[in-house]
């Protein structure tokens, strides 16, 4: 079967900062490649600090990254002010807090109408703002015209922020947490909301979260960062009901629903500007911290052998060795076994 080309494609993205009073430079982003098709939806999924939000950004040339590269519908991204315009047109963020995303002094007409403006809209300005605003689920949409955000609930304001990113009628929506600032009972709505829009409109996103079960609800693929780098992806059933690197697993341990008792991780939160050789988990790996990954003969490679950037495609994959040597161990006894 042919695979749709990826609308968006990172090959070899790294995106590095200086470090602070002589610390070594901080690697945000450490070498990452990530696909989104057409009409996907991808969660990117991780801990605060993991490089999540920087990759996000330079998704969208708010970051210029230090090396590597973004494609858009098959042609390099040129970080120039005036391709980074009309690329922006075609890409559009979603911040997680709507009360710092909008101007309080900014009615909410005027709020959705800013990017209209920015780019020279030609057409008939009311009627495309009261358009996305009916989208997003306000209607009907003339009685928020003269509202202020003061005058909205949260979800409603998250509403009008989503409003001013399908205004331009992009095809794909970087989403930053979504839903983070919002009480539980208006989470559904919204991510309900973007589900929709990808249906209706056919939209791709890739939507920013540390909540796996977030992920599970909305997503389609899931990419698992950590410390700069993808270390687990594949089809969000897939990865979420059989996670094979120990950082998922972890992560996947404090959910309500999930068996047993929350993995506990050792170590030091992660530090971009101190990445350790070997495996970049090690250092807090419950895997490795319990003998397993000795007694599966990888325990010196964890410490000291780095693992290969994952694929971009879509393919379920791992960045672990004692997970790689399981599916080794796994694959050489089926192929041993009775015929």
């Amino acid at each position: 079967m042919t695979r749709t080309p990826p609308l968006l494609s990172v090959e070899g993205l790294h995106v590095t900062f200086p470090g602070r009073q002589g610390a070594p430079p901080a690697r945000a982003v450490d070498g990452v490649d990530l696909d989104i098709r057409p009409g996907e939806i991808v969660a990117l999924v991780g801990e605060s600090g993991c490089g999540k939000t920087t990759l996000a950004r330079s998704l969208l040339g708010l970051v210029p990254p230090t090396s590597g590269r973004v494609t858009f519908d098959g042609a390099p991204l040129d970080y120039s002010s005036r391709a980074l315009k009309a690329y922006r047109k075609r890409a559009q963020l979603v911040l997680q807090d709507p009360s710092g995303s909008l101007n309080p002094r900014h009615t909410v007409y005027d709020a959705v109408a800013e990017g209209l403006r920015i780019h020279g809209y030609g057409g008939d300005e009311r009627a495309a703002v009261a358009g996305a605003l009916a989208r997003a689920g306000l209607r009907p949409p003339e009685r928020f015209f003269l509202r202020y955000p003061h005058e909205l609930s949260g979800g409603q304001r998250q509403r009008v922020v989503i409003a001013g990113a399908l205004v331009l009628e992009p095809e794909l929506l970087v989403a930053d947490e979504p839903v983070a600032s919002l009480d539980a009972s208006v989470r559904g709505e919204i991510l309900a909301l973007l589900l929709r829009l990808r249906t209706e409109l056919e939209l791709s996103a890739l939507v920013v979260t540390h909540d796996l079960g977030l992920a599970w609800n909305i997503a389609d693929r899931v990419a698992v960062m950590y410390l700069g780098r993808i270390v687990e992806t594949g089809e969000v059933e897939q990865v979420l009901t059989a996670p094979r690197h120990p950082y998922t697993q972890a992560l996947l341990s404090v959910l309500p629903e999930a068996p047993g008792a929350p993995v506990v991780l050792s170590g030091e939160p992660p530090d971009p500007s101190r990445v350790p050789g070997g495996c970049r988990f090690h250092a807090r790996c419950q895997i490795l911290a319990s003998g397993e990954a000795s007694r599966a003969g990888v325990a010196d490679a964890c410490r000291t052998r780095d693992l290969e950037i994952l694929d971009g495609g879509g393919e379920a994959q791992v960045a672990c060795h004692w997970a790689l040597a399981r599916t080794r161990a796994e694959v050489a006894g089926a192929e041993s076994g009775p015929v």
